[in-house]
């Protein structure tokens, strides 16, 4: 029997990725293109690799740290949250997906499920408004 209270699976869904797969997997994607790509490309994907790491630091490191309030845990929270928690993640989608057009660039491969997690993340908000 299901209540008027009980969240709806997309809903579920997408605040999963959002907040514990989304950057985690950006981290990964600009890793391998920092790896392999040569030039521009390399320099945004680490840059997409710099925003990935400093997202989930903001995520994760107050609850870890036990930074529950100052000035420190206002901050992280600030940038965690902003825009529902999405500026963080589009802000590490940004370079890395610049960095799929620049010269230097390899294994296209990245780009594909790069759109494939950023299709996932737009659609699942879209289905959970």
């Amino acid at each position: 029997m299901s209540t008027l209270f009980e969240p709806s699976p997309i809903l579920l869904a997408f605040l999963a990725l959002k907040t514990t797969i989304y950057l985690p997997v950006i981290l990964l994607l600009a890793l391998l293109r920092g790896l392999v790509a040569t030039g521009p490309a390399r320099l945004l994907a680490m840059v997409a690799l710099l925003l990935a790491v400093l997202g989930i630091a903001a995520r994760v490191a107050p609850p870890l740290l036990d930074l529950t309030s100052g000035p420190l845990a206002q901050l992280a929270y600030d940038v965690a949250n902003a825009g529902g928690g999405m500026v963080i993640a589009l802000t590490a989608s940004i370079p890395l997906a610049m960095s799929g057009v620049l010269p230097g660039r390899r294994w296209i491969g990245i780009d594909a499920l790069h759109a494939l997690l950023i299709a996932a993340l737009f659609v699942l908000w879209w289905l959970a408004q």
